[in-house]
C-alpha cells in the first residue's frame, strides 16, 4: 500500500489556496530587488558587488551549519531566506564597509536575528535590521562612514578600505561625503528631488533609487506578496507628521516629499517593515504597526543625535507586535464580549 499518495486526504477550509509557498514568494522578493542590486553596483562598482556576496556567502553558510542541527530548528536552506536576509543586510550598510565586518553583522543577522530563535517563522526581529543594529553598536565610525557615487567608469575603484584586515583601524577620511540627511539636518541644504529618486546621492546601497523602490514594492503589493497596509501607512504617516513640522517652522524642518525620498525609508517601509513574521496579522494592527514606525521615524531624524532612524523605529515596532496583534484580534463571529470574559451567559 502506498502511503506517500492517501487515497482520500481531509483538510478544512479554504478549500481553494494559491499555489504559494515560502520558497516561491522568496523568489519574487528578490527578483523584484534585482533592478535595484545592478543600480547599486553601477553607482557603487566593486565595493557594492564585494559586499553583497560577503554577506550572501555568510548567510548561506550559517543557515548550511545549522540547518537541522538545533532540536528547536527545523528550517531549509532551500527556501531562500537567507540570501534574502543577506541582500537586504548588505543594502543597508555604507558601500566602504571592510568585508569582515559586513560578514560580522551577516553572523549576527543569522545568529541572533533567526537561528537562535528557531529560525525562519519563529523570530522577533527582523534579522537583517539586528545584523545592522550589531554593527551600527560595535562600529559606529564605519557604519556613519558614506561615499561619493559613481559610474562605470570607476567601476574597480574600492569605496573605501574595504580590505581591511580584522580589528585594524580603516582609513576613511579620503572618501567620506554627507548624505542628504546629514546635510539637511546639520547645514540646512537641500536635495534636488530627482537625485533623490534617481539615487544618485551618497548613502548606504539600498538608496541606490526610491523610483526603483517603489516600483519593487509595487510589483509586490500586485502578487499579494507583501501586506499593502504598512508601507502605505509609513509613508502616509511620515508625509503628514513631517508636513506639519514644515508648516511650523519652514526654515528648520524639511517637508514631507524630502523625508520620503531620502534615507532607507523606503527600503525599509517595503522590504523590512513587511516581513510576515515581525509584522502584525490583523488590518487594524497593520495600521497602528505602521503609524508607529512612521511617527518614530520623523522624530528620530527631527528631533534625536542620529540622522536616520528607520532602523530603530521598525525593530522597536517589531517587539510591539505580539501585543499590536492581541489587541486588534477582531471578533469571532457570533461570540459575545462575555464569552471571552469566562461569562456563562
Amino acid at each position: 500500500m502506498n502511503t506517500e499518495t492517501p487515497e482520500l486526504l481531509l483538510s478544512s477550509s479554504p478549500f481553494l489556496k494559491r499555489p504559494v509557498d515560502t520558497p516561491l514568494i522568496m523568489r519574487h522578493v528578490i527578483y523584484s530587488l534585482l533592478p535595484v542590486i545592478l543600480l547599486t553596483i553601477y553607482h557603487f562598482g566593486i565595493s557594492a558587488l564585494l559586499l553583497l556576496l560577503t554577506c550572501i556567502i555568510t548567510c548561506v553558510l550559517l543557515e548550511w551549519l545549522f540547518e537541522g542541527r538545533l532540536p528547536f530548528r527545523d528550517s531549509s536552506i532551500r527556501d531562500g531566506s537567507a540570501v534574502l536576509t543577506a541582500i537586504l543586510l548588505a543594502l543597508t550598510l555604507p558601500p566602504g564597509l571592510p568585508l569582515w565586518m559586513a560578514a560580522v553583522g551577516s553572523v549576527a543577522a543569522m545568529l541572533i536575528g533567526k537561528i537562535l530563535f528557531g529560525g525562519l517563522g519563529q523570530n522577533i526581529f527582523n534579522p537583517s535590521l539586528t545584523g545592522r543594529a550589531f554593527l551600527q553598536a560595535c562600529f559606529p565610525v564605519a557604519m556613519t562612514t558614506w561615499a561619493p557615487v559613481s559610474n562605470l567608469d570607476g567601476f574597480f575603484t574600492l569605496k573605501g578600505d574595504i580590505f581591511a584586515l580584522p580589528f585594524s583601524k580603516p582609513q576613511f577620511d579620503a572618501i567620506s561625503s554627507a548624505t542628504p540627511l546629514a546635510r539637511m539636518k546639520f547645514e540646512s541644504q537641500a536635495t534636488q528631488i530627482t537625485d533623490l529618486l534617481l539615487g544618485s546621492t551618497p548613502g548606504s546601497l539600498g538608496e541606490a533609487s526610491a523610483f526603483l523602490i517603489l516600483l519593487g514594492g509595487a510589483y509586490l503589493a500586485y502578487r499579494r506578496f507583501l501586506n499593502w497596509r504598512i508601507p502605505l501607512g509609513i509613508l502616509a504617516s511620515v508625509f503628514v507628521l513631517a508636513t506639519i513640522l514644515h508648516v511650523i517652522d519652514a526654515d528648520k524642518y524639511p517637508d514631507g516629499l524630502f523625508h520620503l525620498l531620502s534615507g532607507g525609508l523606503m527600503l525599509g517601509a517595503i522590504y523590512m517593515a513587511t516581513d510576515p513574521v515581525t509584522s502584525p496579522v490583523t488590518p487594524a494592527g497593520c495600521w497602528v504597526f505602521a503609524t508607529g514606525i512612521g511617527i518614530l521615524v520623523v522624530v528620530i531624524r527631527q528631533f534625536g543625535g542620529l540622522t536616520e532612524g528607520v532602523m530603530y523605529a521598525i525593530l522597536f515596532m517589531n517587539a510591539f507586535t505580539p501585543l499590536i496583534d492581541r489587541f486588534t484580534q477582531p471578533r469571532t463571529y457570533g461570540k459575545h464580549q462575555a464569552d471571552k470574559e469566562g461569562d456563562p451567559d
